[in-house]
């Protein structure tokens, strides 16, 4: 995950990270290029850090819960129990990632935000009874080379199979559910995720399902096979894309509304910001910091 990126300039409030990985599409990284291609350089390339924000450490949290969760025994998996999970995940969480500790100041403020954890685990019972069913597995990782060698990786919540073999996706959102003219957008990582399970297990997905835990709403959706590969190819041009830009060192900016929450506004040329030099096209190995950061991403 070659050579170091070089240190941005002093005052950013951003420090350099670790050499990068061999770059692939996941869900968030295509996200990034789509929206953004500097923003994708800096993240993927360059890989500067960002802050945590207490929403994306909260929603780490609450996925850490529910993994944990379903680790348990059917009949463990009630709501009091899954309310004394919170602890021992952001425990972990906090390990993992020590700089989201500092996002929170004293024993007061972290039983609060335990509290906004634990409230977003029940609600997910209003949506769904982990008690009625055994997934097949839970925080997946799924890597994938398409026929044009495209590399994808993702990170899936949760994969369930009926025992009549139909397949289920299902990914959590801590946030609240989109109106309808943005459906096809929040779709996108979950057509990513049935893309991959096509492509490594032969079978298109029945159902996929985001679950919404902000507002307790549910967003289904059923593919189909012609319309995965008509993705497959809009993914592979998204590659092609990503690897001239790779080559050249051309990552242009793409100003929008987004930029306000941008971490790497202070580095963009678009706010008279000077970005690091570009280091290059990297072609190292995967470290555990890229894993981690790709699984809390997706």
């Amino acid at each position: 995950m070659s050579a170091p990126p070089s240190t941005p300039p002093a005052g950013s409030g951003l420090e350099s990270a670790p050499p990068p990985a061999r770059p692939a599409l996941s869900p968030s990284r295509a996200a990034d290029f789509k929206q953004c291609p500097l923003k994708y350089r800096f993240r993927t390339i360059d890989r500067i850090p960002e802050p945590p924000s207490r929403q994306a450490v909260r929603g780490t949290v609450v996925h850490a819960v529910l993994e944990d969760l379903y680790a348990l025994p059917a009949a463990e998996r009630g709501p009091e129990r899954a309310m004394t999970l919170a602890g021992p995940a952001w425990t972990r969480v906090a390990a993992e990632r020590p700089e989201s500790a500092q996002l929170l100041d004293g024993d007061v403020e972290l039983e609060g935000f335990l509290d906004e954890v634990r409230a977003l685990v029940r609600t997910y019972y209003r949506l769904e009874d982990p008690r009625g069913f055994d997934p097949q597995s839970c925080e997946t990782r799924l890597e994938v080379e398409l026929p044009d060698g495209a590399p994808l990786r993702g990170f899936v919540d949760r994969i369930d199979v009926a025992p009549t073999g139909e397949l289920r996706v299902v990914d959590y959102k801590t946030g609240r559910a989109p109106n309808p003219n943005q459906e096809t957008r929040a779709l996108f990582q979950l057509k990513f995720y049935a893309l991959m399970l096509l492509r490594t297990r032969g079978v298109v997905p029945t159902q996929l399902r985001l679950i919404y835990l902000a507002d307790a709403q549910l967003l289904t959706y059923t593919p189909d096979e012609d319309e995965l590969l008509r993705f497959e190819r809009t993914l592979i041009a998204l590659w092609d894309a990503v690897r001239t830009a790779g080559r050249t060192g051309d990552f242009p900016p793409n100003p929008s509304w987004l930029c306000d929450y941008c971490a790497y506004k202070s580095l963009c040329p678009a706010f008279d910001g000077t970005p690091p030099p570009y280091p290059g096209w990297p072609a190292g190995g995967e470290s555990a910091a890229e894993t981690f950061a790709e699984s809390v991403s997706d």
